[in-house]
């Protein structure tokens, strides 16, 4: 027999073996977590390196704006600064909610400005001057802000007109709109304890009420966190692990039992503003609907990457028309605010550096005007800092030129941030 006969075939025991179930990748999440907090720490080091710098910026902006003006003023962060800086964020901080979406199609809507002008106009057309049902005429007002977005959503969506020129346009031609409502008034004053008049000047004096939306917000919070484990563990999906739902629930009851303690317990507090409440709603709602539901996914889709989000199956131009229309709805209830802290409309409501300060909000926040990227939350954020700014320089006696001129500069820095982080990204293969 030949020695070719003689060689034995290969062993049967090494098929197995190459035909072996795959070991499963383990999820980089799940080995950060088991890590504890020097896990935590790698991951937030490497997200910074790579230009993942979230909300840092900010957060490290307002400390700083915190100390420098404490140190100028003693009274910078006392109760009724506060409560000034949270009320005067209000409005305007609901319209750069609008803003913030349209920033993560990618776009920008120009006319916020004047669509809060004319809602503050509606709105004291039919109810001051024709006698409508308050309610009634501030639903319309809004309604009227829902109309002018989804006109301006269509042009842009289905005619093809940029956004920039269709709502430069729009900005023009509802500042003359607001003009011609209010006819040959200058102003029309907010009627005495109507609701619009409550928007800015009312508080809960009652400490309870501070403190129990404080404490509501905090189970809400907690609920949101242990549901969102569920639904994961449900999935065999990573989930936080009890831990940190503690820490973040500590951390969030922190905050917000500090800020209902600085509305109720000093001397000159006069309780929770319910500007400020409205604000958070409008913020929590918002939120909600940009992380939970199908169409924030389909905003950040086609922020993302319009014609991949469009081969996906999603309807674009209805996607775009939608938060156009959000924007402008936001707006007009916008208007309702600033026509409450102005004592009335006028025919300027809205003007001035209003846009600028409403659209600086959501960039300096860490909404990136590259489109695909941020959160609701920077409407917040970006608002407190310009407020915060604002309200430091007026009470060091700085005049409004240094104002803009810092604000401006302050914006400036933000994009100058998201520029660089987004090119760090690139660089890191993570954009």
């Amino acid at each position: 027999m030949s020695d070719l006969a003689k060689t034995p075939k290969p062993r049967s025991a090494e098929a197995p073996a190459a035909s072996a179930a795959p070991i499963p990748a383990v999820d980089p999440r799940l080995l950060v977590r088991e890590q504890g907090i020097k896990g935590y720490w790698t991951e937030f080091s490497r997200k910074v390196r790579g230009g993942e710098l979230g909300s840092l910026p900010v957060v490290l902006g307002l400390i700083v704006i915190a100390v420098v003006f404490q140190v100028q003023n003693s009274n910078f962060l006392s109760a009724s600064s506060v409560a000034n800086v949270s009320v005067y964020a209000s409005g305007l901080g609901i319209m750069a909610v609008g803003i913030v979406f349209v920033l993560i199609l990618g776009e920008i809507d120009l006319s916020v400005g004047s669509v809060a002008g004319v809602g503050a106009a509606v709105w004291a057309g039919l109810q001051v001057s024709n006698g409508m049902n308050e309610w009634l005429s501030i639903v319309l007002a809004v309604l009227t802000g829902t109309a002018i977005g989804a006109l301006h959503g269509f042009f842009f969506a289905k005619i093809g007109v940029p956004a920039f020129v269709v709502t430069l346009a729009g900005f023009l031609a509802w500042m003359g709109m607001q003009e011609w409502l209010m006819g040959g008034e200058g102003s029309i004053n907010t009627p005495s304890g109507s609701v619009v008049e409550n928007l800015t000047n009312y508080f809960f004096a009652d400490k309870a009420a501070a403190y129990g939306l404080a404490l509501v917000a905090v189970l809400a919070y907690l609920g949101s966190l242990l549901l969102d484990t569920k639904r994961r563990k449900a999935a065999a999906l990573p989930a936080r692990p009890l831990s940190e739902i503690v820490l973040r629930t500590a951390v969030v009851a922190v905050l917000v039992f500090a800020v209902a303690y600085v509305m109720n317990e000093p001397e000159g507090a006069r309780g929770l503003p319910l500007a400020l409440v409205l604000f958070v709603a409008v913020l929590v709602i918002a939120d909600f609907v940009a992380r939970r539901t199908l169409f924030g996914r389909k905003v950040f889709a086609v922020g993302g990457n319009a014609e991949a989000a469009r081969r996906a199956g999603i309807n674009v131009d209805r996607i775009r028309i939608a938060v156009f229309a959000l924007s402008g709805t936001l707006g007009a209830f916008g208007g309702l605010f600033i026509a409450s802290l102005s004592g009335g409309a006028t025919k300027s409501l809205g003007g001035g550096n209003t846009l600028m300060l409403v659209i600086a909000a959501a960039v300096i926040g860490g909404t990136s005007l590259f489109g695909g990227r941020g959160k609701v939350w920077s409407a917040l954020l970006g608002m407190i800092v310009i407020q915060s700014i604002q309200q430091g320089l007026n009470m060091i006696g700085m005049s409004n030129a240094i104002q803009n001129m810092i604000t401006g500069a302050v914006l400036l820095a933000a994009v100058v941030i998201d520029s660089v982080s987004r090119r760090t990204q690139k660089t890191a293969g993570r954009a």
